[in-house]
Parts: structure tokens; sequence; C-alpha cells
């Protein structure tokens, strides 16, 4: 078991950290939002269990009202929970994307709960794309679709092609040199995330 797993909530506020995501052009998209402990280090959020995954998720989205997103649109991790609404959402429909992470199963509960939420008006992602059969379930929901650059290794460029094969546009994840933006352009990524395009940072409380 993570030492992570049942991590003690913090005695002081989590803080929130931002990092942006542009178009291959250079225009400013959206922000990935990032809960952090509360001196601003990395959680290891994805190690937790899914109740503690969920706090964090609503830690973080109860601090969009008061950030700078330059009328850019928010991309928050979302558990199981929010998707078959035993977590409320607030009504930041117009600018939050919800990114389904990779452990949510593609159940009947959570299938239709997507079907709600894009009725809502929000925007869907699959976070950490690599073709699993609930991601796979989930496609035909998604607004866009998130691949981390270090599966390409394992995957190669027709997982880009299966992300984008029910519309969705196609994020890059972790990009981390200026070769590696160079090939997505080329591979036909839609938008571009990474350190070497801005990194993330620990806003302010």
């Amino acid at each position: 078991m993570s030492p992570h797993t049942h991590a003690p909530r913090p005695s002081t506020p989590p803080q929130v950290a931002r990092q942006p995501i542009w178009s291959p052009g250079g225009e400013l998209h959206g922000y990935e939002l990032l809960y952090r402990m509360p001196d601003g280090t990395p959680a290891g959020v994805d190690h937790w269990d899914e109740g503690r995954q969920e706090d964090a998720t609503e830690a973080v989205l109860g601090r969009i009202p008061t950030m700078d997103l330059r009328d850019t649109l928010a991309f928050v991790n979302v558990t199981r929970g929010y998707l078959v609404d035993t977590r409320t959402l607030p009504p930041h429909r117009d600018r939050l994307v919800l990114e389904v992470v990779e452990t949510v199963p593609a159940d009947d509960a959570a299938l239709a709960g997507l079907t709600r939420l894009r009725a809502a008006g929000y925007r869907l992602a699959i976070d950490d794309f690599t073709a699993t059969a609930a991601q796979l379930a989930m496609l035909p929901w998604a607004d866009y679709v998130k691949i981390d650059c270090r599966d390409l290794v394992q995957h190669g460029s027709a997982l880009v092609e299966l992300a984008r094969s029910t519309g969705a546009q196609v994020v890059a994840e972790r990009v981390s040199d200026t070769a590696l933006v160079d090939h997505c352009v080329a591979w036909g990524f839609d938008l571009l995330q990474g350190d070497v395009l801005g990194p993330a940072a620990t806003l302010a409380l």
C-alpha cells in the first residue's frame, strides 16, 4: 500500500498550481489546475484512495472563482464520484473541463454520468489516455483526450489517431523539451502542455 493512500488531511489550507495549455501556434487555451500541499509541493494525489482524491478535487474547484484564468478554460481531474453525482460540481460549466482520471471504470452509472454532464454544459476530457477498455468506452463523450508523451514511446502515433477518432481535441502532456514540441506538432496534437512551455506554478492563497 502506498504511504499516500491514507495520507492525513493537511492542518492548513492546501494550495493550487496552474499549468498552461497552448495551441501549437502559441495561443493560450486553458490551464490545468493541480492540488498542492500547504507548502506548495506536489501531493501525489494519484496514489490516494478515491475519497481523498475527491477531497483534493473539491479543494481545487473551490479556488476557481478566485483565479485569474484569462478568460480561458480550467482543466480539473475528477474521479467517479463526480460522474455519478455523489460529489457536487460548481456552476462553472462554460469554463470547466472535467478530466476523467484513468482509474474510473466505464460502468453504466459512469457512462450515464458523462451523458448528464455533457447535457449540463460541462466539457469532458480523458486523462492519461492509453486506450484501455474503459477509456475507449468513454471516448465518444470526450471533448479532449490527453496523452502523456512518455506513453508514445510504447504506443506510437497510432495512439494519437485513435484518440482523435471520435472528434476530440488531442492534448500532449509532459512536453519536456523543444524537440518534443516539434514531434508533437508533427504527430498532429491540437494542444500542448509541459514544463518546456510553462511549468506548474503554485498560486498565492
